[in-house]
């Protein structure tokens, strides 16, 4: 507690003794300038950090630096003047993940005699993500010592898409040896295995999310206090309305079936609705309304860090 204390004194001290002191020792100013660009990072694992250093957690780690939201959105200014700045805000997410299985060789009808290994093939999963974000804004600026107010507008707009597709090493067959879908034959990943709709066990060849088109715009009020020559700590609160649609999504799978003419290999399509969306809301509530989190405020970043260079 007297740690707390003390410090908390200092830091009141160095606050208040420079609060109307604009330029640094070395004549540095202490404000954004015209030309500036600046960065926001979200500054909750420093303070983290500080807190659990204080009560003994010995489990603290050092502070990492993120961006200022959990959807990775880059959020940068560029200074008119000390007064005015154009932000954008970007985010392009592009991800490509494989998983890869291998399984018994089911066309090998003979056991492996030891010490061989048995005849085996790979399964492979491979996972797409797409989300691409962007936007741009305006802020304005008020105050004349190290306490700034500023407020604004951000219009946004985002596009999202996911697909899977599996590749198997065993191809079903009504032939000599028949090979059909158990686990034998194919890899289970959690969750490519399904009933077929007639009773059959099937396996997803493929799954498309249709894509997701939206856009939306936020009015945004903050504060920050320039605690270093051109760094400051400060919060932003916004409020704002999007709206998003949603394609028709569509899964293929396979599996062995009996047909009119007896057992066949048969592929089935089947289709998800597309949704859309619309809301209107406070950044702490922007899930409800932002597909891509073009502010970085709310729940996400209650406090940030702004370089400014």
């Amino acid at each position: 507690m007297k740690k707390i204390l003390f410090i908390s004194i200092l830091v009141f001290e160095s606050f208040t003794s420079f609060s109307q002191d604009l330029t640094s020792k070395k004549g540095e100013p202490m404000l954004p300038e015209a030309n500036d660009w600046a960065i926001s990072l979200n500054a909750d694992p420093i303070f983290t950090f500080i807190g659990n250093a204080f009560h003994g957690d010995s489990a603290s780690g050092a502070p990492g630096v993120n961006w200022t939201n959990n959807n990775y959105t880059v959020v940068g200014k560029k200074f008119i003047d000390e007064k005015t700045a154009y932000r954008v805000l970007i985010r392009v997410g592009l991800a490509n993940e494989v998983t890869k299985k291998s399984i018994n060789d089911a066309l090998v009808t003979t056991p492996a005699v030891y010490p061989s290994s048995p005849e085996m093939v790979e399964d492979k999963m491979s996972v797409k993500k797409t989300n691409i974000g962007i936007g741009v804004g305006k802020e304005w600026r008020r105050g004349k010592t190290r306490l700034q107010g500023f407020y604004g507008a951000d219009v946004m707009i985002w596009m999202t898409s996911n697909s899977i597709k599996y590749k198997y090493g065993n191809s079903l067959s009504t032939g000599t040896p028949s090979i059909s879908v158990d686990s034998a034959t194919t890899s289970d990943f959690n969750s490519n295995l399904k009933d077929d709709g007639y009773g059959n066990k099937g396996r997803i060849l493929t799954t498309k999310s249709g894509m997701t088109f939206g856009i939306g715009v936020r009015g945004f009020i903050g504060a920050e206090y320039f605690i270093f020559p051109k760094i400051a700590i400060g919060a932003e609160y916004g409020w704002g309305l999007g709206f998003q649609s949603s394609a028709k999504g569509k899964q293929t799978l396979e599996s062995v079936g009996t047909g009119t003419n007896g057992p066949v290999v048969g592929q089935i399509d089947t289709f998800t609705s597309g949704s859309s969306k619309f809301g209107v809301d406070t950044d702490i509530n922007q899930n409800t309304i932002f597909g891509f989190k073009g502010s970085n405020t709310g729940s996400s970043a209650s406090l940030k860090v702004t370089l400014h260079f």
